[in-house]
């Protein structure tokens, strides 16, 4: 399917589900789409990203990843309160990219496209770029500060991950690239690499603890996690605890999920597939203990497996490895300022 397609049928889903709803103040995309032209092909391991813009402040939970005209879309809400001052917007580094170009889907109230002009005015000027950076940073501090060490393990896991992924995010902003999720470590490396800075990226690798791995471990690793992700999604579909991910762990979802890995490995990237690998399994449990204890327990053998490869068997590793990734930020920081230096104006 081409990109301009599935544009089309995320717009008459917007249309059809989401205008007649009494909040809606709009709607727009966002995402690894922002920025490809109407005619590149849209690969099977990608889905289109759609924030429903409300007027509530607390508004319901995002229907996730679904099929609509052959379309996979991914479907979120955001309340407008958040987008409201342009600001904030230019200061944050997970919702700036979506207005450097005009993503605006339907906007009834003329906002969406007037904070598109001021977004894109100033998304290259460094003051604001280094914000963003910097916003990245914080997560990268707070979210390790608060691992709950209280917590199930594979929550502990999550709680480290997916901060510590956020490394690659700091090196993103900086070059004014889309901050993508499942494909974060791909595109640091080419950001890197771009920079004439690849050397650094074996300690972004070392920070996750897969840059020894060799292709054969991530394979096998993903083909114990698709076991585990047909047996998780088989218990999602009648599950009586929901998850903001749980439509991740769907028949709809599993060409991203599995084949996205798969294809990433093919192409000699196993390391690149390493991050999403360990999540999914993370999320698959997390399911699991909720709503299916005994399949959880059978099945986290594999999923220890994996994480020992990493280096990882224990709660004390993660704080450990969370240290680790603190006391790299003034590294990290050094390396997106001489970036911004390159990119910004």
């Amino acid at each position: 399917m081409k990109v301009g397609s599935a544009r089309a049928a995320a717009a008459r889903w917007v249309d059809r589900y989401a205008r007649p709803e009494p909040g809606f103040r709009g709607a727009y995309f966002s995402g690894s789409t922002v920025g490809l032209p109407d005619d590149a092909e849209l690969p099977p391991t990608s889905d289109v990203d759609v924030v429903v813009v409300t007027a509530e402040d607390d508004p319901p939970a995002k229907p996730g990843k679904l099929r609509h005209d052959g379309a996979l879309l991914e479907i979120s809400y955001l309340p407008w309160a958040l987008l409201a001052p342009p600001d904030a917007v230019l200061s944050s580094y997970h919702l700036a990219g979506s207005f450097r170009t005009d993503t605006v889907i339907d906007d009834p109230t003329g906002r969406l496209r007037a904070l598109h002009a001021r977004v894109s005015r100033d998304f290259a000027a460094r003051p604001w770029v280094l914000r963003r950076c910097e916003d990245a940073r914080l997560r990268i501090e707070r979210r390790l500060a608060a691992i709950d060490t209280s917590a199930p393990f594979h929550e502990q896991v999550l709680a480290w991950l997916f901060p510590t992924g956020v490394t690659t995010h700091v090196l993103l902003v900086a070059a004014l690239r889309n901050p993508t999720v499942r494909l974060r470590y791909l595109a640091a490396r080419e950001v890197l690499a771009d920079h004439g800075r690849l050397d650094f990226y074996p300690e972004l690798l070392g920070l996750l603890g897969c840059a020894h791995l060799p292709a054969e471990r991530v394979r096998h690793h993903l083909r114990e996690l698709a076991a585990t992700f047909d047996t998780t999604a088989a218990t999602a579909a009648v599950a009586r605890t929901p998850f903001f991910f749980s439509s991740d762990i769907t028949p709809a979802a599993r060409p991203i999920a599995i084949d996205g890995s798969q294809a990433l490995i093919d192409r000699g990237r196993h390391h690149e597939a390493v991050f999403w690998i360990i999540a999914t399994f993370a999320r698959c449990h997390t399911i699991l203990a909720a709503d299916a204890p005994e399949t959880h327990q059978a099945l986290t053998p594999p999923f220890r497996a994996a994480l020992a490869d990493l280096g990882i068997t224990s709660t004390s590793d993660l704080l450990h490895r969370a240290e680790e990734v603190t006391r790299f930020l003034p590294r990290l920081w050094q390396t997106a300022e001489a970036i911004t230096r390159a990119t910004a104006r």
